[in-house]
This record gives C-alpha cells, sequence and structure tokens, in this order.
C-alpha cells in the first residue's frame, strides 16, 4: 500500500504499544459484540467501566460494573456505544450526555441508520461533546481478539487513539464528516449479506437437485469466486451450527437499514427487499444468520 494511498483513504494498521497514561472508558453495552470489545479494551490497560440493561451481562465481562449509564460516563475520557439500535443508543445517552463533561469524545459504534447517525450527532453538538461515528466490522471473535475493523468518520481526537489500537486491526477514517462511516458500513453489509444469502442459495439449489451441497464449497476453493465468508458461513449451513456470530435478527435490521438508505438515494431496493424477507423468516432471530439457508431449503420453507 502507498503513501499516497494510505492519505487519500485514511486507513491505518497500528501496532499494539505500551501506553503512557491511563484512557477512561465508559462501555455502554455488554451484548456478543461489546463484552469482547470492553475485554479486548481492559487488556490494553484502559480502565473500562461498563453498563448494560441486564446488569448479569454486564458482571460477565469481568470488569467494574456501572449501576446505571450516567455512573458510568460521568468521569469517562471516551464513552463506548455498541447497543443494538438507534432506539436503544438514543435512550441510554439521553440519561448519559447530562452527566458528562464537556468535550468527551462519545464513540459510537453501533449499527444505526443515516438519519438517526445525524441525530445522534445533533444530541452530542448540544451537551458539547465530541461526536465520533465509528460502526465496525466483525463479529463476536474479532470482538473478542481486539481485531475489528472500524470506519470512523468525525474529527480525529487522540484520546481515541488507544481505545481504536486495543479493539481493531484496521481503522479507516472515512472522512470528518459523522455519518460518512455509517454509508460505508450500510455499502459493506451490502455485499456481506449478498454473500451469505447467494451461499445459502446454491447450498439448498444443489441439495434439492440432489447433489452432495459440499461439492458447491469445494468447487469454487482457491478460485475467483471463493470467499473466506462463504467458506466459513457454508460449512455452518452443512453442519446445522448456528451459533450467533453474526445473528439473524442484526442481518435482518440491517437490510432494513440499506433499504432505507437506497430508497432514499434513488437506487433499485428489490435485492436488498428480498435478502431482509429471507433473513426475518429463517427462524429464530438469534440464530447466526448462516440460519437464512432455513429460508431457501424445500424441507424448511
Amino acid at each position: 500500500m502507498t503513501d499516497r494511498f494510505r492519505s487519500v483513504t485514511g486507513w491505518s494498521r497500528r501496532g499494539r504499544t505500551s501506553l503512557t497514561g491511563m484512557t477512561t472508558v465508559a462501555l455502554l453495552g455488554t451484548g456478543m459484540m461489546g463484552a469482547g470489545m470492553g475485554r479486548s479494551m481492559a487488556r490494553a490497560g484502559l480502565s473500562v467501566t461498563v453498563w448494560n440493561r441486564s446488569a448479569d451481562k454486564a458482571r460477565e465481562v469481568g470488569l467494574p460494573v456501572a449501576e446505571d449509564p450516567a455512573a458510568a460516563a460521568r468521569n469517562a475520557d471516551v464513552v463506548v456505544t455498541m447497543l443494538f439500535d438507534f432506539e436503544s443508543v438514543a435512550e441510554v445517552m439521553t440519561e448519559a450526555l447530562p452527566a458528562m463533561r464537556p468535550n468527551t469524545v462519545w464513540l459510537q459504534t453501533s449499527t444505526i441508520g443515516l438519519d438517526e447517525t445525524t441525530a445522534l450527532a445533533s444530541l452530542a453538538a448540544k451537551h458539547a461533546v465530541s461526536f465520533v461515528d465509528a460502526p465496525v466490522l466483525g463479529t463476536r471473535q474479532p470482538a473478542e481478539n481486539g481485531q475489528l475493523t472500524v470506519l470512523a468518520a468525525g474529527q480525529r481526537d487522540e484520546r481515541l487513539d488507544p481505545v481504536l489500537d486495543a479493539i481493531s486491526a484496521k481503522v479507516m477514517w472515512v472522512s470528518d464528516k459523522p455519518g460518512d462511516g455509517h454509508r460505508l458500513k450500510l455499502t459493506m453489509n451490502a455485499w456481506l449479506l449478498t454473500t451469505v444469502a447467494g451461499t445459502a442459495q446454491s447450498l439448498a439449489l444443489a441439495e434439492a437437485l440432489g447433489l452432495d451441497p459440499q461439492q458447491f464449497l469445494d468447487l469454487i476453493a482457491g478460485g475467483p469466486l471463493d470467499s473466506g465468508y462463504a467458506q466459513l458461513k457454508g460449512k455452518a449451513m452443512l453442519a446445522g451450527e448456528f451459533t450467533p456470530a453474526f445473528a439473524l435478527g442484526g442481518a435482518t435490521k440491517d437490510a432494513g437499514l440499506i433499504r432505507e438508505a437506497a430508497a432514499d438515494v434513488g437506487v433499485a431496493t428489490d435485492l436488498i427487499a428480498a435478502l431482509q424477507r429471507l433473513f426475518g423468516a429463517a427462524g429464530n432471530p438469534a440464530d447466526d444468520m448462516s440460519a437464512v439457508i432455513r429460508a431457501l431449503r424445500v424441507e424448511e420453507k
């Protein structure tokens, strides 16, 4: 990668370095992703206090637990939100923001909509809090290992560096405009959902045609049509192993956000609407997104 490319894209990959000071972080949301992010930050030497709507889930992280969002955020240098949707983020931060010190940095990593990101940025501005739009790419294991990809948009702040170092293998500063991180995240997730559903379609078709569906995965392996994600999710589909890394409920929610964004700018929504329907019809929303194959198999339709 050339220096020119780095300067244009804002791409960086920082190594793990020892910290000269102690950054205080409040992590609001300790679900499947947040728990791993919290432990990654603690391993890097950050002082992390967590809060979750379910106190039991917060305690499972093994870090100091605050009794409410305001208590968690009151003395933090950086507040990180990793919650399910806009409504949960807005509700939690309406409680936390009045308690936060002026110029605290809010790193908003939950995946929400574009208009919703604008609304949160305005909410932060009312409380003189710096807002960085920073959705992440990755699932449970990368979160645990500090190997997420962060798509950041907003004003850079050196107080974020140790936090981003701790949770990520790669940070792309998309622009200085909050919302652009989400624009790229929704673009990426459109490809991701298409890949998983397309893999499920081919495996279900192979089964219905009387073939061993593993032959499809073997056929694409190592070629230009292969992808590590197709192999990973395809193997899970064939094994019926749907322990969540990226849950069906999240995939369905994100498909809806992509559909809204596409409609707003005049892009056809036929494909993403079909994907939203398939992921939504595939059963238990807590199962992994690879369970979308249930909506395509003959015997499960």
